[in-house]
């Protein structure tokens, strides 16, 4: 039988399962020399994320946090999708756990009525960017990003989508 992963709300039983999760994707698959310490919403979800309009997902298999996505609530019923990462042996289409995180965070935005979901990226998420065009999202220039929108050093290519 093929073990199958759930999407969860966050709970802080699994902050360091987070972690576990992003960290080594930044570091090392990407080069991305990036703390914990250097991302504080890592630290506290419920306050950074779990406020307003904003949530937090999980990807899980047997308790194993495989994937996550942010929804950051930037008032004028509009929000930032943050933290979107999933394992290496989760990705691709045949698992569909981007698909559904990505799917459980939209309906979330649409049921709370916002308006856009912006996002952040790095130039090297290739797979990302091909990802977020396939969804819906279209490419914008940084100037054109809401003034309340958390633009991390990080990031030099963005998106918008219109719900």
């Amino acid at each position: 039988m093929t073990t199958r992963f759930i999407v969860q709300r966050y709970h802080p039983r699994y902050q360091a399962g987070v972690k576990d999760l992003i960290l080594p994707i930044q570091n090392h698959e990407f080069g991305i020399a990036i703390s914990a310490e250097q991302q504080p919403d890592l630290s506290d979800i419920p306050t950074f994320y779990q406020q307003g309009a904003g949530d937090f997902w999980l990807a899980t298999v047997d308790d194993r946090v495989v994937g996550c996505i942010g929804l950051k609530d930037i008032g004028e019923q509009q929000a930032a999708l943050r933290k979107m990462f999933v394992a290496e042996d989760w990705r691709g289409r045949e698992h569909g756990v981007a698909n559904s995180l990505l799917q459980t965070l939209l309906a979330h935005a649409r049921e709370r009525q916002l308006r856009d979901v912006w996002l952040g990226t790095t130039a090297k998420f290739l797979a990302a960017h091909r990802f977020y065009e396939k969804h819906g999202f279209s490419e914008v220039a940084q100037a054109a990003l809401p003034a309340a929108f958390p633009v991390m050093k990080v990031d030099t290519k963005f998106y918008r989508l219109a719900l």
